[in-house]
């Protein structure tokens, strides 16, 4: 039995839709090949059938030779039995090989997902990558499932065709000319299949985009007034898709009647001349009834290669709009560092500012975007003059650490941090690497214990998408105690009690000092409730460090009357 999906997908060729096409064949190779055998020998198995019964016919009862006509119906029993297991084998292997593309395929695209973290907005919209993972990635897996069908029913028409040719050279050349010539028939129509179907992808995933965004932003859409706007956009969009749809169905419709009427008038020809050689004597009746029977069984391989064209443009289209994403490229460079200096402090250039190996440092920002913007810097999120001054070395750039290293040190929670749907437990340490205790220690520290005691199966609690089940206050304080887990030498929180009232918060910034003793971390809020606990305080004004010193310093400075502005009652 083989697990799926795999562990890892592998690195894969992008340079081109079928250089990837090659690379997902070459890693499937050995399912791919056991697939194919199988797809060969159960349609060999069904293509002999009308010889097996030909030969029945002219041995056993024009010659009226009782053990012949048994010796060939047992031949075809076991002929049977041949195809019977053989289509459960390839039937088994098309599966796998299309759930192998198809999970290979999503991995890739999460992969990539994870690798431009915060660039993905500005490269692929969000409803791209959901169109990617539900629909191209299946349509991939699809080209491949068929490979099983196709590999037989090349061979078996070969074998036929041959087949024919002994009987009659004439129906041989029939089906060696008539095959390709129907399949330039379909080829004209595959171009504009290729051209509609990515249309159709393109708007679907635009209208995915649509309703994420609604749906993430309804409460505050509610309360400005704003659902008849976004209801209006997102009609609009689902018009264009059922359009492109539409288009798309036009074609496809065309291509699956060629599917039925192609092969069914070749059919009917070769009937014809079967019989007209039967008339003259050319063939006898065993041979007659072999070719009636072969020529049923052509419309199967001629009907796969049709569909194969088919779903071979599909899955072309959806391979393109994946490379898109895999080829994206971050917004940021890396270096190769990965020893992160002990006891290192972090100097914002733009800014000025200095974060402390140790302490809390607690920031009051005169403009609210102006926190977000410092987070992401020190986070390394955005390009920026940031560097890591050891106490005794040179500074070292930020950008000279490989993204995993700083990822590990610096852990940045802004205000507007996930909760994702699932095990609450899961939720809060996604590794599995923390014991009970220290998901109560850390739930303890953000005030959240009672949220956990009054959820119906505590930690096991299956919580809503996006953490909908619980009110702001509670994923405020559910996000927090995730990031103590974390458990990183640099924290930098921004506005993270925003959403609880004074009391929750003032016991939240006393446990806070405790729980982070010997590591930095950076709390970026105005609220005196937090400032009186800092061991340390900045003001930033216009972009500039323009106090950073004692939270005594801070308090007293006029511009902090602005930032007291902004925060909540």
């Amino acid at each position: 039995m083989r697990t799926l999906p795999s562990p890892d997908p592998g690195t894969p060729d992008t340079r081109s839709p079928w250089r990837f096409f090659g690379w997902l064949i070459l890693s499937q190779r050995g399912p791919l090949a056991a697939g194919a055998f199988f797809g060969i020998v159960w349609m060999l198995a069904q293509a002999v059938v009308p010889l097996l019964v030909g030969e029945a016919l002219d041995k056993g009862v024009a010659a009226k030779n009782p053990s012949a006509l048994l010796a060939w119906v047992g031949v075809l029993a076991g002929v049977g039995l041949v195809q019977a297991g053989s289509g459960i084998a390839r039937h088994r292997f098309a599966v796998t090989n299309w759930l192998s593309a198809a999970y290979a395929c999503q991995q890739l695209v999460a992969r990539a997902v994870a690798r431009l973290g915060a660039a993905l907005p500005s490269r692929i919209a969000p409803g791209e990558v959901v169109s990617m993972v539900t629909s191209d990635a299946p349509q991939i897996g699809n080209a491949l499932d068929l490979s099983a069908r196709l590999s037989g029913a090349v061979v078996s028409f070969i074998v036929v065709a041959l087949l024919l040719v002994h009987t009659s050279v004439l129906l041989g050349l029939v089906v060696l000319i008539g095959v390709p010539l129907l399949m330039a028939a379909v080829a004209p129509l595959l171009r504009p299949l290729h051209r509609r179907q990515t249309a159709q992808r393109a708007a679907r995933g635009r209208l995915t985009s649509i309703g994420t965004d609604t749906i993430g932003g309804l409460r505050v859409l509610r309360g400005m007034g704003g659902e008849r706007t976004f209801h209006e956009r997102y009609a609009v969009q689902s018009q264009r898709v059922r359009d492109a749809g539409v288009a798309t169905g036009q074609v496809v419709s065309v291509v699956d009647a060629l599917q039925v009427l192609l092969p069914g008038i070749f059919v009917v020809l070769l009937t014809w001349l079967g019989a007209r050689l039967a008339v003259r004597g050319d063939i006898t009746v065993g041979e007659l009834v072999a070719f009636y029977g072969w020529a049923a069984f052509l419309v199967l391989p001629l009907r796969t290669f049709t569909e194969a064209a088919d779903k071979i443009t599909r899955a072309h289209v959806g391979v393109t709009r994946i490379l898109r994403l895999l080829n994206a490229t971050p917004t940021l460079t890396w270096g190769e560092r990965t020893n992160w200096p002990k006891d290192a402090r972090i100097v914002d250039g733009d800014t000025g500012l200095v974060v402390p190996a140790s302490g809390v440092l607690v920031v009051a920002c005169a403009h609210s975007d102006e926190g977000a913007l410092i987070a992401d810097r020190i986070g390394r999120y955005v390009d920026a003059d940031v560097t890591v001054e050891p106490a005794a070395d040179d500074a070292l750039p930020l950008a000279s650490f490989t993204e995993d290293t700083v990822r590990r040190q610096v852990v940045v929670v802004d205000s507007q941090a996930t909760v994702f749907g699932g095990r609450l437990r899961d939720e809060l340490d996604p590794s599995g690497a923390r014991s009970d205790a220290d998901i109560d220690a850390a739930l303890a520290v953000a005030d959240a214990v009672e949220i956990v005691d009054g959820l119906p199966d505590g930690l096991d609690t299956i919580i809503g998408d996006h953490g909908r089940s619980l009110s702001g206050g509670q994923r405020q304080r559910i996000v927090l105690a995730r990031a103590l887990l974390v458990d990183a030498d640099t924290l930098v929180l921004v506005e993270p009690t925003s959403a609880v009232d004074a009391h929750t918060e003032a016991r939240i910034a006393d446990r806070l000092v405790a729980a982070r003793a010997g590591r930095g971390t950076v709390v970026i809020s105005a609220s005196p409730l937090l400032l009186r606990v800092a061991d340390e305080a900045a003001l930033v004004v216009a972009g500039e460090v323009v106090v950073q010193g004692s939270r005594h310093d801070i308090g007293q400075h006029p511009a902090y009357r602005a930032a007291l502005d902004r925060v909540p009652a």
